[in-house]
């Protein structure tokens, strides 16, 4: 089964897109800002990451270089799931393992399930 690692700070949405995601078929993990998403990265080694942009604390794009910073994590893609998407350019982000950008203020049911399987394609 694919792995998902959603880290999402605001509760409601975290359980909103971790049900889209688990009706799609995937085992999904949620993890409310990055220092747990490290953590969690290390113990079930994610098939896909699912990055809110604006964590509390320390922010997506600190978290986006660490994990370029390492050989078995800077394989992984990541889709952003943000309400930034407008002011963000996929093509800045693909260095750092960025493969879709999903707007949350326009995202359908099916768009996060539907960016997981582009990924994994």
């Amino acid at each position: 089964m694919t792995r998902v690692l959603l880290v999402e700070d605001d509760p409601w949405l975290a359980e909103l897109e971790a049900g889209l995601l688990k009706k799609a078929g995937y085992e999904v993990t949620l993890s409310p800002h990055a220092p747990s998403a490290i953590i969690a990265i290390d113990e079930i080694k994610p098939d896909v990451i699912v990055l809110d942009v604006l964590l509390t604390g320390v922010t997506a794009f600190a978290l986006l270089h660490e994990l370029q910073s390492y050989g078995d994590t800077g394989t992984v893609p990541i889709i952003l799931c943000t309400n930034m998407a407008e002011s963000l350019r996929l093509e800045d982000l693909q260095a750092y393992g960025v493969r879709r950008i999903v707007d949350k203020t326009t995202m359908q049911l099916d768009d996060l399930p539907a960016a997981v399987r582009g990924v994994l394609l």
